[in-house]
This record gives C-alpha cells, structure tokens and sequence, in this order.
C-alpha cells in the first residue's frame, strides 16, 4: 500500500483542476488544491523550460505543505506555434498579461497568423508535470497533442487556448471536443497517464 494517501496539486486553475481530478478519478486517491489546502506560497516560475518551472513549483508547494502523507504536483504547460517561433510557449499563461482574457488572446493570436497557409499554422500544447514525494523523490515527465491554429475560435468546452487548437485527426478543436476525448488525447491527460505510471512504480501508488 502506498504512503501516499492525497496529491496537493499546485494550481489554482478550475478548468485544470477539474480535469485533473477527472484523469486521476481511477487512483482513489484524493486530489486537493493549493486554495483548498490553505497554501500561498509565491512562486516565481523563472525557469527556461516547461519542467523547469514545473519543478520550481512543485517544490515550492511541498515546502510549504509539510504533509507526510501527500504528493505535490505541479504542471506547466502552454502553447507553442511553429510560425511565431516558438511563442507563447512558456509564457503562455502570462502572454499579454495574467489578467487579459483568453479570447483576447486568441484573437490577437489568429490576428498574427493572417495570411500563414494551412501547413505551416502547426502547434502543439506541451504540457510537463513534476511531482515531489513526501520523503524527497522528484519525478518529472512531459508530453504533447500536436495541432493546428485554427482560423477562428470554436467550440464551448475547454478553457484558455482550446477554441483555437485544431486537430486534424479529430476534425475539431480541443474546445469542441467532450471532456472524456480531450482528456484522452491532450498534452495533459497524457502527461498524468505517464505520471501515474511513474508513481505506481516507485510508489506503489493508487494500488489497493
């Protein structure tokens, strides 16, 4: 049985909250937030990478926990277009400002594509998680959905940049997608499948 009795995760994003409870609903393992948790810690996220930053969070969090019982793990994540080099990338969240809204910032983004023809409008949303064990273990994994920049936003569900990334497989954008499909096939349900395979090998975790 693992030590492991709840994951602290280090967000205060609803719409990713919820879908991280979702991915992880098949642990048993309850998943908290920050908020929930009391916590408020500052956290600077300076790092260059996406697993950088992750970490940079993850241990922030854990320090100020202090739960012998509790993993903490954090995401980063973000948007990262080929034809803008690379950008928001880690900024993603900060692009034009925390406060500006996400339709704002989808359009200025379908705004700077004008022009860009279908094949080179290819994205991806990369999403790394980092994850800090009660006795001091990090673990870190990555991964990705790739896509395309729609030309105009689509689709209710999701949150952020989900009305613009279009996925050719699919047919859709992200936003258009169930909430079961998207969880499947996104940068971040991918990332807690392989984390949760990472923590059931060294931690038994969400065994019975």
């Amino acid at each position: 049985m693992s030590g492991i009795r709840r994951i602290l995760f280090a967000t205060g994003n609803q719409g990713k909250l919820r879908e991280i409870r979702d991915i992880m609903e098949d642990t048993g393992v309850e998943v908290y937030s920050m908020k929930e948790a009391g916590i408020e810690a500052e956290i600077v996220e300076d790092g260059a990478t996406f697993t950088e930053n992750a970490l940079i969070k993850a241990r922030t969090v854990a320090k100020a926990a202090k739960a012998p019982d509790t993993a903490v793990l954090a995401d980063d994540s973000g948007l990262v277009i080929d034809a803008l080099d690379g950008e928001p990338g880690i900024y993603s969240a900060r692009y034009m400002g925390e406060d500006t809204s996400y339709d704002e910032k989808n359009r200025n983004l379908i705004r700077r594509l004008e022009g860009v023809p279908e094949e080179k409008r290819t994205a991806r949303f990369v999403c790394a998680i980092a994850a800090v064990l009660p006795d001091g273990r990090e673990f870190t994994v990555q991964d990705t959905i790739e896509g395309r920049i729609g030309y105009e936003q689509k689709g209710e569900g999701g949150f952020g940049y989900d009305p613009i990334f279009y996925v050719p497989e699919f047919g859709r954008t992200t936003a258009e997608m169930t909430p079961e499909e998207k969880n499947r096939v996104s940068h971040r349900g991918k990332a807690l499948e392989h984390m949760k395979e990472v923590l059931r090998e060294n931690e038994g975790f969400g065994r019975k």
